[in-house]
């Protein structure tokens, strides 16, 4: 039966997220059940698609992503995969009508990350556009349900909280980016005179970001908005650490929020939830 194969499926994407995020995989917890999998398995789907361009350095990574590409497509049209990411990918894309501009788009900025070390403000727009805003976009074609008018309604908000958590990782791994991977996403940045000046510019561009971002969360439906808020706590939280901190000091170290810390930070969300506080 096929249903045992989706059910193997989704706990791959599931395993995935997991395993490599216990920020996300603590904030899918806090939505309704029937938001869950789907957002397990756009997690999945991304993760392998970062995987690609991020760690399989021994690996033919542009052959690998482009058969990754062709794949997904193939499953979406096809209704499976024998990948089981893609299985489940391909259940969420055509359970929820997500876009497919979207997936087009965050699969270009995946390439990108194949061949540009360096970028301009044009060329980190779009990157962020395609890695972060429209997975955003994708989860709330979730939690929309349908409801097309506040989907619309509530998508500027979710790029901006994709932006505004991609601009944090970016921030967060300046060292590893630049020193493993060679890369330099924000525009036109010599790490050999990142001074608190620059530092402070980034911060402001993220502090917009999430006040924008703010407003479309208090929108969401009710069975969504506590998973959401969660993952935005959490990432602000984040971002007022690094604030705190010198340039030298974020060259230095990736910056963590414990586990304990979260943990709080998890209940007081839902304390505020609970009361009607956000």
């Amino acid at each position: 039966m096929k249903q045992i194969f989706d059910r193997v499926s989704m706990e791959c994407s599931v395993k995935t997220t997991k395993s490599y995020s216990t920020s996300f995989s603590l904030g899918i917890r806090f939505l309704t059940e029937r938001f869950q999998n789907p957002i397990y398995a756009i997690y999945g789907f991304v993760r392998f698609a970062d995987e690609i361009v991020d760690t399989f350095h021994e690996f033919d990574k542009e052959t690998l992503l482009k058969e990754f590409k062709a794949d997904t497509f193939k499953a979406i049209d096809a209704g499976i995969s024998l990948n089981p990411i893609l299985n489940s990918f391909q259940w969420a894309v055509n359970k929820y009508n997500i876009d497919r501009e979207h997936i087009e788009t965050f699969l270009r900025s995946m390439e990108m990350d194949l061949d540009k070390n360096e970028y301009n403000r044009l060329s980190y727009e779009e990157y962020i556009l395609g890695s972060a805003e429209v997975v955003g976009l994708m989860c709330l074609r979730v939690f929309t349900e349908g409801n097309d008018e506040l989907y619309q309604n509530l998508a500027p908000s979710a790029q901006r909280l994709g932006a505004a958590f991609q601009k944090i990782n970016f921030l967060r791994d300046l060292k590893a980016d630049s020193q493993t991977l060679g890369r330099m996403y924000f525009p036109n940045l010599d790490l050999t005179c990142f001074d608190c000046a620059m530092k402070k510019q980034i911060e402001a561009e993220i502090e917009e970001d999430f006040n924008e971002a703010y407003k479309g969360i208090v929108q969401l439906p009710k069975d969504a908005r506590l998973g959401v808020y969660v993952a935005y706590v959490y990432y602000l939280q984040l971002f007022k650490k690094i604030e705190k901190l010198s340039s030298d000091r974020i060259l230095e170290e990736r910056i963590r929020i414990p586990n304990n810390s979260k943990f709080t930070l998890f209940v007081q969300s839902y304390v505020k939830h609970s009361f009607n506080m956000i």
